[in-house]
Protein backbone atom coordinates (compact mmCIF):
# COMPACT_ATOMS: atom_id res chain seq x y z
CA UNK A 1 0.00 0.00 0.00
CA UNK A 2 2.98 2.14 0.49
CA UNK A 3 4.07 1.97 -3.00
CA UNK A 4 0.81 3.29 -3.86
CA UNK A 5 0.56 6.10 -1.80
CA UNK A 6 4.29 7.18 -3.06
CA UNK A 7 3.31 6.73 -6.45
CA UNK A 8 0.36 9.17 -5.67
CA UNK A 9 2.15 11.87 -4.55
CA UNK A 10 4.87 11.67 -7.20
CA UNK A 11 2.02 11.76 -9.76
CA UNK A 12 0.81 14.83 -7.76
CA UNK A 13 4.21 16.37 -7.38
CA UNK A 14 4.50 16.20 -11.51
CA UNK A 15 1.04 17.26 -12.04
CA UNK A 16 1.68 20.49 -10.02
CA UNK A 17 4.88 21.05 -11.62
CA UNK A 18 3.04 20.83 -15.75
CA UNK A 19 0.65 23.34 -14.23
CA UNK A 20 3.70 25.91 -13.24
CA UNK A 21 4.95 25.07 -16.58
CA UNK A 22 1.14 25.73 -18.24
CA UNK A 23 1.45 22.37 -20.16
CA UNK A 24 -1.75 20.20 -19.36
CA UNK A 25 -1.98 16.77 -19.73
CA UNK A 26 -1.62 14.34 -21.49
CA UNK A 27 1.18 15.92 -22.46
CA UNK A 28 2.33 16.55 -26.06
CA UNK A 29 4.16 13.81 -27.02
CA UNK A 30 7.43 15.42 -27.07
CA UNK A 31 7.14 16.96 -23.66
CA UNK A 32 5.96 13.03 -22.29
CA UNK A 33 9.43 11.75 -23.52
CA UNK A 34 11.28 14.10 -22.45
CA UNK A 35 9.53 14.09 -18.94
CA UNK A 36 10.30 10.09 -19.27
CA UNK A 37 13.88 10.73 -20.01
CA UNK A 38 14.22 12.40 -16.70
CA UNK A 39 12.16 10.13 -14.68
CA UNK A 40 14.43 7.55 -15.66
CA UNK A 41 17.52 9.46 -15.28
CA UNK A 42 16.13 10.56 -12.27
CA UNK A 43 16.33 6.75 -11.00
CA UNK A 44 19.55 6.59 -11.62
CA UNK A 45 21.33 9.63 -9.09
CA UNK A 46 20.69 7.98 -6.03
CA UNK A 47 22.47 4.47 -6.97
CA UNK A 48 25.65 6.46 -8.56
CA UNK A 49 25.75 8.83 -6.06
CA UNK A 50 25.95 5.51 -3.60
CA UNK A 51 29.02 4.12 -5.79
CA UNK A 52 30.35 7.49 -5.97
CA UNK A 53 30.49 7.98 -2.11
CA UNK A 54 31.61 4.56 -1.37
CA UNK A 55 34.91 6.10 -3.43
CA UNK A 56 34.42 4.64 -7.37
CA UNK A 57 34.71 6.91 -9.86
CA UNK A 58 32.08 8.04 -12.10
CA UNK A 59 32.35 5.31 -15.01
CA UNK A 60 32.97 2.30 -12.85
CA UNK A 61 29.56 4.01 -10.40
CA UNK A 62 27.67 4.05 -13.82
CA UNK A 63 28.80 0.66 -14.66
CA UNK A 64 28.27 -0.78 -10.90
CA UNK A 65 24.43 0.68 -10.51
CA UNK A 66 23.73 -0.83 -14.22
CA UNK A 67 22.31 2.63 -15.20
CA UNK A 68 22.80 1.84 -19.14
CA UNK A 69 20.46 -1.41 -18.81
CA UNK A 70 17.97 -0.20 -16.87
CA UNK A 71 17.47 3.13 -19.25
CA UNK A 72 18.16 1.96 -22.20
CA UNK A 73 16.86 -1.57 -22.19
CA UNK A 74 18.83 -4.76 -24.32
CA UNK A 75 20.61 -2.49 -26.89
CA UNK A 76 21.71 -4.12 -30.53
CA UNK A 77 25.07 -6.27 -30.08
CA UNK A 78 24.81 -6.39 -26.74
CA UNK A 79 22.96 -9.40 -26.29
CA UNK A 80 24.44 -12.18 -24.37
CA UNK A 81 25.52 -16.11 -25.84
CA UNK A 82 21.96 -17.55 -24.11
CA UNK A 83 19.12 -15.10 -25.62
CA UNK A 84 21.50 -15.25 -28.95
CA UNK A 85 21.64 -18.57 -29.20
CA UNK A 86 17.63 -18.89 -28.18
CA UNK A 87 16.07 -16.45 -30.63
CA UNK A 88 18.26 -18.52 -33.53
CA UNK A 89 16.46 -21.95 -31.91
CA UNK A 90 13.07 -19.99 -31.88
CA UNK A 91 14.19 -19.11 -35.84
CA UNK A 92 15.04 -22.73 -36.62
CA UNK A 93 11.70 -23.81 -34.90
CA UNK A 94 9.05 -21.11 -37.03
CA UNK A 95 11.55 -22.21 -40.26
CA UNK A 96 10.31 -26.17 -39.69
CA UNK A 97 6.83 -25.28 -38.91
Amino acid sequence: MKIYALSLGAGLLVGVIYSLLNVRSPAPPLVALVGLLGILAGEQIVPVARQLLAGHGLASAWQQAKCAPHMFGMLPGRQSDQSRNAAALEEGLEKHS
